[in-house]
């Protein structure tokens, strides 16, 4: 069911070859920019990488549920900006309660992940149309709410952006960075430690298996896309608080971001392999890639989708030699020796 998640050593080596991968990757990145530009190589570069990137992690997060489990979720976009703009509404105009209103993008998110949850699970609808679906349902919502910029005004909004933990004289770690990083503690023990977790990745690793196994295959699936958009709607708050708005046309590809920090991060798109701390990697990859190209100030910012675009079809082929490997690896047992007529 789960051919790269057996104990023999040699599979287990090879099921770690992705994650090694996208460690080394980020190492030579990192160490590139520093040896090209002094500065980088400091504490307060790699807090600006966890701040910019904070609000992708998170999405990245619920993403690597739904690809663990076989899936896809194409309407984490939209879900963040239908919350930001949703969010700006109700609290710059409207004057509501600003944790009134985060509570309740949070349940909408949540329940319109569930929803298309249910159409995957109990109707049997590719998630590819309905994720496709609710991307378009959302945008189109958000940009019925406002169609212009609208600017996110609250004290107690801004003083919880400006929280943090100081880490020296100079350098804090903001709220949307340790909302991040707690976030992906809590992900990696959820799918390391509990029952949901296995679940996901036996149903990725064979869904019809799976379901011999007596394993809840519909609720369970409901679930990750529950999750997904509970991650993605929380994704929505912090990057409103990065940018104190809400724009109807905010997030823009930004599921394709997530995405290809999963399988940077070394998830098989075909499921039931990958772990949540190589998508933080992935997701960091990304930002590394985007600081460089600021430091160098003459190169354009389309680079990194071609860089990132690059990464992504090599460790796309280092996937599939990784899994034909493990295949070849698996022993056969030899058939009993046939009975002497």
């Amino acid at each position: 069911m789960r051919p790269l998640c057996g104990r023999r050593p040699g599979r287990i080596r090879a099921r770690h070859i992705p994650l090694l991968a996208t460690l080394s990757v980020f190492l030579l990145l990192f160490t590139a920019a520093s040896l090209r530009f002094p500065s980088f190589f400091s504490l307060r570069v790699f807090v600006n990488l966890l701040i910019d990137n904070a609000f992708l992690g998170v999405i990245a997060v619920g993403m690597t549920f739904v690809i663990l489990s076989g899936g896809i979720d194409l309407s984490v976009g939209s879900v963040v900006a239908c919350t930001g703009v949703l969010m700006a509404r109700l609290v710059s105009v409207h004057g509501l309660n600003p944790f009134l209103v985060m509570g309740l993008v949070l349940v909408l998110g949540t329940a319109f992940g569930a929803l298309m949850g249910v159409l995957i699970a109990c109707c049997d609808l590719p998630p590819f149309i309905v994720t496709l679906g609710g991307m378009f349902f959302l945008r189109g919502a958000a940009q019925m709410i406002s169609l212009e910029s609208i600017p996110l005004k609250s004290p107690s909004l801004t003083a919880m952006a400006s929280f943090g933990i100081p880490l020296t004289e100079r350098v804090n770690l903001p709220f949307v960075a340790l909302v991040f990083l707690g976030v992906a503690a809590a992900a990696t023990w959820v799918a390391q430690s509990t029952a949901f977790g296995r679940n996901v990745y036996a149903i990725g690793g064979g869904e019809s298996s799976a379901a011999m196994m007596g394993l809840p295959v519909r609720s369970c699936k409901v679930q990750v896309y529950a999750l997904s958009g509970f991650f993605a709607a929380l994704g929505g708050i912090l990057y409103s608080l990065y940018t104190f708005s809400g724009y109807a046309l905010a997030g823009i590809g930004l599921e394709l971001d997530a995405i290809a920090s999963v399988v940077i991060g070394g998830t098989l798109l075909s499921g039931g392999v990958g772990t949540l701390p190589g998508t933080i990697v992935g997701v960091l990859i990304q930002g590394v890639i985007q600081s460089f190209i600021s430091f160098e100030g003459t190169l354009n910012s389309w680079w990194t989708k071609i860089v990132v675009g690059a990464l992504l079809l090599l460790f796309i082929l280092l996937q599939t030699w990784v899994v034909r490997s493990a295949r070849f690896a698996v022993p056969t047992k030899k058939n009993p020796p046939e009975a002497s007529q």
